[in-house]
C-alpha cells in the first residue's frame, strides 16, 4: 500500500509545482502577448503588436512577429503593454511597519557606514512588495538612510525568493545625507529644552560634518594608494623598496569608498534645498567625485548648474507640500517640468515604502502641471535605468532586455487603470497582495 501511495504523492507534488507561474519560467516557458498597444518608450508605439518572452528576456517585439510553437498566448486586445516602472528611491525591503521598530532596518549606529550593504538586509517576503508591484512598479532603488554616509543602495526587482534572485545591481551608489544648515528653534536632546540655533552656529556645524567627510575621502585615497602598492609587492616604507613587508590590512569603510574616490561609483546625495544642492555640487567638484541628487525638490532653482555639471536628479516626492511657506502652491508639481525645460535628466521617486505603489501618480501630477507625458513615462523607465547604469537591461521594450512588462487596461497614469498581467524577469507574477486579499475578504462578508 505504501509503495502505491508514495508515487501518487510525488506525482501530485510535481503537478502542483509545475502549475505555479514561477515553475513555468524555470522550465524556460515561452510567452506571447498579442494584439496589444506596445509602448516601447525608446521607439514608436506599436499598434496591435506582439511581445515574445523567452528565458526571462524579450525575444521579439513588433507587428509581424511569429508566435513560437508551444508559447503561452495572452490576448491583450484593447490593452497597453509598458515596461515595468522604476521607483528611484525607496526603503522597500528594509522596512515594514514604521511604528514597529523591529520591522525597520534603514538606520545603523554611527555617522559613517558606507560599507553596509542594503541588499543583504532586504526582506523578500515583505507584504509591501506585492502591494507595490501590482500597480506596475517592478523595480526599485532601496536605500539605507541613517547617519551621514548611510550605506550602499541596491537596485532590485520586486520578485524573488531571496535577495540574490531580486538583485539587479549593487551597489548603485553610496547614500549621502548631505549636511544642511539647520538654523532656528529646535529641541536640544542634551538639555531637553528648546533653544535657538543661530545661522552662524548651524553653518559651523554643517562645515564640521563636511570636513569629516572630506577627511574620510582623503583617507580612502591614501588607502587605495597603499593597496595598489601592496598588490605590486612594494614593501612597507617607500617606493624604493626600503622597509619590511607586512600583510595589507583591509579596512571595510575605506575599501567601500575606493570606487567613489576613483570615480566609478557615485554618491547619492540626499538634498532638497537649493542651497544644499549647490553646496553638494561644489563639494563634488572639490573632491572630484560623481554625485546623483536625490530629492531635489528645489533643484529647478539651480537647474542651470546641474545641466552644466551633467548631474541627474532623482526627483520627489512630487505629491508633497511646498518646501517654504512663501513658495508657490505648485512648486513641487512643476519641478519636473522645469528640470525638463532646463535639460536636466531626472527620474521620479517616492522616498517611501508603504506608499511606493503611488509612483505613477507622482508622474501624473507632474504631467498635469506641464511635463510632457512622454517625458513622464521616460522618467519612470528609461531615465532611471540610464542613471543607474542598467539601460542595457531595463527601461524599455527592446529585444534582449529583461522582460519586466506590465499589461494595463488603460493609461497607467490614470488612477482608474488596472494592471491585468505582470511579468518580472520573464515570469508571470500573481496580481494579489495584502490589499486585494483584504478587499475580497470584506467584500464577501455576510
Amino acid at each position: 500500500m505504501k509503495r502505491r501511495i508514495l508515487p501518487l504523492i510525488v506525482a501530485f507534488g510535481l503537478v502542483h509545482a509545475l502549475s505555479r507561474p514561477d515553475a513555468w519560467a524555470q522550465r524556460g516557458e515561452t510567452y506571447a502577448i498579442t494584439n496589444a498597444r506596445i509602448v516601447t518608450i525608446t521607439g514608436p508605439v506599436i499598434e496591435r503588436g506582439t511581445v515574445v518572452i523567452r528565458d526571462g528576456k524579450i525575444a521579439a517585439v513588433g507587428r509581424n512577429v511569429s508566435i513560437p510553437a508551444g508559447a503561452r498566448v495572452i490576448n491583450a486586445q484593447g490593452m497597453w503593454v509598458y515596461p515595468g516602472f522604476i521607483d528611484s528611491g525607496t526603503t522597500i525591503g528594509l522596512t515594514e511597519i514604521g511604528q514597529v521598530a523591529a520591522t525597520v532596518d534603514v538606520n545603523e549606529i554611527g555617522d559613517f557606514n558606507p560599507h553596509l550593504k542594503a541588499i543583504v538586509a532586504v526582506h523578500p517576503a515583505s507584504e509591501i512588495i506585492p502591494v507595490t508591484r501590482v500597480n506596475g512598479i517592478t523595480t526599485v532603488l532601496t536605500t539605507p538612510r541613517g547617519g551621514i554616509l548611510a550605506g550602499q543602495a541596491a537596485l532590485i526587482n520586486l520578485d524573488g525568493w531571496t535577495w540574490e534572485e531580486m538583485l539587479v545591481k549593487a551597489p548603485v551608489g553610496i547614500y549621502f545625507n548631505f549636511p544642511s544648515i539647520a538654523s532656528g528653534r529646535f529641541f536640544d536632546p542634551e538639555t531637553f529644552q528648546p533653544r535657538e540655533r543661530s545661522f552662524e552656529e548651524a553653518r559651523r556645524q554643517r562645515d564640521e560634518r563636511l570636513q569629516r567627510v572630506k577627511r574620510l575621502l582623503e583617507d580612502a585615497r591614501a588607502y587605495a594608494k597603499a593597496k595598489r602598492a601592496a598588490e605590486m609587492g612594494v614593501p612597507q616604507g617607500n617606493a624604493a623598496g626600503d622597509g619590511d613587508r607586512h600583510p595589507f590590512l583591509v579596512n571595510p569603510v575605506l575599501e567601500s569608498l575606493v570606487p567613489v574616490v576613483e570615480g566609478t561609483l557615485p554618491l547619492i546625495v540626499a538634498a532638497n534645498d537649493d542651497r544644499d544642492i549647490k553646496a553638494a555640487v561644489e563639494f563634488a567638484d572639490e573632491q572630484k567625485v560623481k554625485i546623483i541628487v536625490s530629492g531635489g525638490l528645489e533643484a529647478p532653482k539651480v537647474a542651470q548648474l546641474l545641466k552644466e555639471k551633467n548631474i541627474p536628479v532623482l526627483l520627489g516626492p512630487v505629491l508633497s507640500l511646498p518646501r517654504n511657506e512663501d513658495d508657490p502652491y505648485d512648486s513641487t508639481f512643476t519641478a519636473a517640468k522645469q528640470l525638463h525645460e532646463a535639460g536636466v535628466k531626472f527620474a521620479f521617486l517616492t522616498n517611501d515604502a508603504a506608499n511606493a505603489r503611488n509612483l505613477p501618480y507622482h508622474a501624473a501630477m507632474a504631467v498635469a502641471f506641464g511635463l510632457p507625458r512622454e517625458e513622464a513615462l521616460k522618467a519612470l523607465t528609461i531615465y532611471p535605468a540610464e542613471i543607474f547604469g542598467v539601460a542595457d537591461r531595463l527601461g524599455s521594450i527592446e529585444v534582449g532586455k529583461i522582460a519586466n512588462l506590465v499589461v494595463w487596461d488603460g493609461d497607467p497614469l490614470e488612477i482608474r487603470s488596472q494592471v491585468r498581467h505582470l511579468f518580472i524577469n520573464g515570469k508571470p507574477v500573481p496580481l494579489t497582495s495584502k490589499h486585494t486579499q483584504l478587499y475580497e475578504r470584506y467584500r464577501n462578508r455576510p
